[in-house]
């Protein structure tokens, strides 16, 4: 029988802090529990704010904190094209679907449907408004220029689509097996995965080839990720994930969404905050077992 393997998966866009010292510790002491195999994934897609030195950061403070990860290290930017082969399998499925429309144009337009019908318009779980449609916004001479002019654009899953698609391909409702928190204080679970909720979920932009979403459910597959131990904040995240492992034939790997490290506002953590920095606690004088302890874990 296979070991299990579990990995931690750091975007080196900035230092890790205590948050991630909590996700990174979570994930080396269930791989130790499980006698499993502990992997490190680089989410580098971003080559603007992901540097080899906030790289090399980053797996400093990982192995200042003791964690000890098989090699090599995957690296997101040097597998572009294990994410396109993905992308066009959805497209030859019929679920792609180019965008053309911008962040604010999205923003304006939903801003004036609301006006025009009085209700608020639905967002995703993060927030954001939902796609209402290049169609419901352009007309098809704007659509047709914009491509002739090589506008930038996203590449979206046809939510619609995909949900039909799902239904042909599984008996029973898409769902996850959610495991018990880090404290052992949420039973297993199976979890409904209301993938809907996130409308036409952006796959792919004219200049980054991949997405969050895309590339994470490929590498999991590639990397044989048995057990997906993350934070909270990515609990609705997996709804679709799970529906594109299903669309790409896929495995199911197990979850674990734990707490999070909130700031000293109560909300979370983020690179910008350098008082949580690892580099910055380590260099005034902090340690691996205080950082462990800071965060809520016994030595």
């Amino acid at each position: 029988m296979s070991r299990p393997v579990l990995r931690f998966a750091p975007s080196p866009n900035g230092r890790l802090h205590l948050g991630h010292a909590l996700s990174a510790l979570l994930n080396a002491r269930m791989a130790t529990s499980l006698g499993g195999r502990l992997l490190i994934r680089i989410e580098d897609i971003d080559r603007t704010r992901c540097t080899p030195e906030l790289e090399a950061g980053v797996l400093e403070d990982l192995a200042w904190l003791g964690l000890d990860w098989e090699q090599p290290v995957r690296r997101q930017s040097e597998h572009f094209n294990d994410y396109a082969a993905a992308l066009d399998r959805l497209s030859a499925m019929g679920l792609v679907r180019k965008a053309f429309l911008t962040r604010g144009e999205i923003a304006r337009a939903v801003a004036k449907l609301e006006e025009e019908r009085g209700v608020r318009w639905p967002c995703d779980p993060d927030g954001a408004p939902l796609y209402p449609g290049d169609e419901a916004v352009l007309g098809p001479e704007e659509i047709a220029a914009r491509e002739a002019q090589g506008a930038p654009f996203a590449l979206r899953l046809d939510m619609a689509a995909a949900l039909a698609r799902c239904t042909g391909l599984r008996a029973d409702p898409l769902s996850w097996q959610e495991l018990p928190d880090d404290e052992g204080r949420q039973a297993p679970a199976r979890i409904a995965a209301d993938a809907a909720r996130w409308g036409d979920v952006v796959l792919a932009r004219k200049d980054t080839p991949t997405s969050y979403h895309l590339s994470v459910v490929v590498d999991d597959a590639v990397q044989g990720i048995t057990h997906v131990v993350r934070g909270r904040d990515l609990y609705e995240a997996t709804a679709v994930h799970r529906l594109l492992q299903v669309l790409l034939g896929l495995p199911e790997p197990l979850y674990r969404h734990h707490r999070l490290v909130p700031g000293e506002d109560g909300r979370k953590l983020s690179k910008s905050q350098g008082d949580t920095a690892l580099a910055e606690l380590r260099a005034k004088g902090a340690t691996p077992e205080e950082i462990r302890r800071r965060v809520g874990l016994a030595p």
